[in-house]
């Protein structure tokens, strides 16, 4: 009954419209009162879930991303990336997801992605004449890139939802084969609805103009390599990783490239303290959440519930995929990790999967649901540029999910994809 109880309170408020952190601690906070439990625990849970050394490098990601996002860096990111790939057919739609891609690197939040991007890339593309619906349709998806790069604070957060099991540093390691293999396959998308809509190439504006943009946005990508070489090498922990990364963005936007205003440098510090706040209210009333699934053996039961269905690994994997997906579509992507994490992961190492390999298989899962209504906050965002509505672009959506499906399925299935990097670099054992 007490499950019961916790699932259709949490789903009737989402139902109601009460945000996500408010649903997780409200069915939390009627489950306990209705067994009895002293209410003491309800602030316990939660300061003990927000009160870990960990967590200060969610802040400094999250202040690092918005830096960057307000430094200037985004426009030599999209120069860069405009001379390499944009004689090709459909060249600004190319440009644009390699552009997504390594901005997604240096700020490591779809959300900053998209707005920086989408700022810079939408309005350039239906100025060239690209429709609408492709402009946004390409930027939304290829941001999702940012979730499993280096600088993304979801990996902490998944990290730490599985309980200390996975390492922050496996898992960085881990998300740069899959960033790629999605950055291939929004390519192959953008460029297969260029060539069937006759969208025209652009001009190579020679290897001269190549190197000097790439020059000026060297700066900004090192933060990227930055992070992975101080973590891989031990020369600091990923919490210190984040710091180094915000100091690095301080010295970069304003006395490098000197774009960075005291009124931009405010308006980011505001936006991260915001974020912040918003995700660990997540994890505290999350933690809640998971005390009490543990308390009646929720992954269990699940795990039963789908063995039923098939005792198949394949079968397993592609089941908590469709679920995961469900429910990102309404569930915020750090809501999603926190409570569906201490729940499939499990499920998924019965299965044969490594912990590592899952934390890929959740971040792909989750970003989907970024770009799917009722939730979907990137595609709100890149129709908000585009002024077009989300009806418009769910119209044309098909080529980018399934490429985003397919990426989704080359991680799932292939554990290569995740594990190669963090056994290569790090020696990692599972």
């Amino acid at each position: 009954m007490e499950l019961i109880i916790l699932g259709a309170t949490f789903f009737g408020f989402l139902v109601l419209g009460v945000p996500v952190a408010f649903a997780i601690g409200l069915s939390a906070i009627c489950t306990i009162l209705y067994e009895g439990l002293p209410v003491a625990v309800i602030f316990q849970q939660m300061m003990s879930g927000m009160n870990i050394f960990s967590f200060l490098a969610i802040p400094f990601f999250v202040f690092s991303g918005e830096l960057m996002l307000h430094g200037g860096v985004a426009d030599k990111i999209v120069q860069l990336a405009k001379n390499v790939v944009g004689h090709i057919r459909g060249g600004l739609g190319m440009s644009n997801v390699v552009a997504c891609t390594l901005f997604g690197g240096v700020s490591g939040s779809p959300v900053a992605d998209v707005s920086a991007m989408g700022a810079v890339m939408i309005p350039m593309m239906k100025k060239e004449g690209f429709d609408t619906d492709y402009a946004v349709n390409v930027t939304t998806h290829a941001s999702l890139v940012g979730a499993l790069m280096p600088t993304s604070h979801n990996m902490i957060i998944y990290a730490l939802a599985a309980g200390g099991k996975v390492s922050i540093g496996a898992l960085i390691a881990a998300g740069l084969l899959p960033a790629l293999v999605l950055m291939i396959c929004m390519l192959v998308a953008a460029y297969a609805v260029a060539v069937k809509r006759g969208y025209p190439a652009g001009k190579f504006p020679g290897w001269t103009e190549v190197v000097r943009s790439f020059a000026a946005a060297l700066p900004g990508l090192l933060i990227v390599g930055i992070i992975l070489t101080g973590i891989l090498s031990g020369v600091f922990t990923a919490t210190e990783s984040a710091a180094v990364a915000v100091t690095y963005t301080i010295v970069l936007t304003f006395f490098i490239y000197r774009t960075m205003t005291w009124n931009n440098f405010l308006h980011a510090a505001a936006k991260a303290v915001k974020t912040t706040g918003v995700v660990l209210l997540l994890i505290g009333v999350s933690t809640m959440f998971q005390y009490l699934m543990g308390l009646y053996e929720v992954a269990d039961f699940a795990g039963d519930l789908m063995s039923k269905v098939s005792t198949q690994p394949w079968m397993i994997l592609l089941l908590i995929n469709v679920i995961l997906f469900l429910l990102g579509t309404f569930m915020d992507m750090a809501a999603t990790i926190l409570i569906c994490t201490p729940i499939f992961l499990p499920i998924a190492m019965k299965a044969g999967m490594d912990p590592v390999q899952f934390g890929m298989l959740m971040l792909i899962n989750c970003a989907l649901g970024l770009n799917t209504p009722p939730v979907g906050t990137t595609q709100f965002v890149g129709c908000a540029i585009g002024g077009i509505s989300v009806g418009a672009v769910m119209r044309t959506i098909l080529p980018f999910y399934a490429a985003l499906i397919a990426a989704l399925m080359f991680v799932t299935y292939v554990p290569a994809f995740s594990l190669w990097l963090p056994r290569l670099l790090m020696g990692y054992k599972g």
